[in-house]
Parts: structure tokens; C-alpha cells; sequence
């Protein structure tokens, strides 16, 4: 069972990384599949999205509010770097770049194992004798 993925409320990474990739994914490139108009070229090998490559970054195809609902707009044409980008506890393998993220922008870190309910233990009374 695949738990459900918390990126649809967050949009951390994409606001707090530069998304740099290979020139070549661009639809520049024949089989290239990032749109080229959303990209800058930042050395003669590599591209990233526009935005990310400011101090404060935010790719532009990032929609929505960060931390509340957002939506990559070129989802089915993103970079590798994207698509390789795991969220923290995904498959059970721990991100400390998603927790990074995340904590810049004031969200709560994910647990390590999404399929575990996080559970509060109870207090159990003590009962004087």
C-alpha cells in the first residue's frame, strides 16, 4: 500500500532548491520534455527552471500556496531532477532535503514512516496504594 503523498500540500522543494538539470530535457532537444520557456541556461550543459536560481527561489511552474494546496503546471513534462526528488519517508527511505525544505518554509517534518500511524502514546495513571 503507497501512502498517500503529502507534496500536494507542501511545494517546499520547489520553493527552496534550484532545479537544474541536463540542456537536453529541454524541448529544445528532440525527446526533450521540459518546456524550453520556462528554463534559463546556467552553464553550456546545464538548464533550470526560471525562478529557482534566485535567492529566493520559486519555480515558476509551481502553482498554488506553499504549505497550503499547490500543483506543478508542467507535471508530466518535469525535470529528472524532479522526478527524482523523493519526499521524506516515501518508500520508507528517509529525504533530509524534504525536511530542509519543508522546515524553511515553517511546515512540521514528515515521519519517517509515512504507513505507521502517529500515534500519541497515553499516559498511564498511577494509582496510589
Amino acid at each position: 500500500m503507497n501512502a498517500p503523498s503529502p507534496c500536494l500540500n507542501c511545494g517546499a522543494c520547489c520553493a527552496t532548491f534550484r532545479v537544474s538539470f541536463y540542456w537536453g530535457e529541454t524541448d529544445a532537444c528532440e525527446g526533450g520534455l521540459v518546456p524550453g520557456h520556462l528554463t534559463e541556461q546556467i552553464s553550456p550543459h546545464l538548464s533550470c527552471m526560471q525562478g529557482t536560481n534566485q535567492p529566493v527561489p520559486r519555480c515558476t511552474a509551481l502553482m498554488g500556496t506553499v504549505g497550503e494546496g499547490v500543483r506543478c503546471n508542467i507535471y508530466e513534462q518535469r525535470s529528472s531532477s524532479c522526478r527524482d526528488f523523493a519526499w521524506h519517508g516515501e518508500n520508507g527511505v528517509a529525504n533530509p532535503d524534504c525536511q530542509r525544505a519543508r522546515a524553511r518554509h515553517g511546515l512540521a517534518p514528515l515521519p519517517d514512516d509515512p504507513l505507521i500511524p502517529q500515534v500519541t502514546p497515553e499516559l498511564i495513571p498511577i494509582i496510589a496504594a
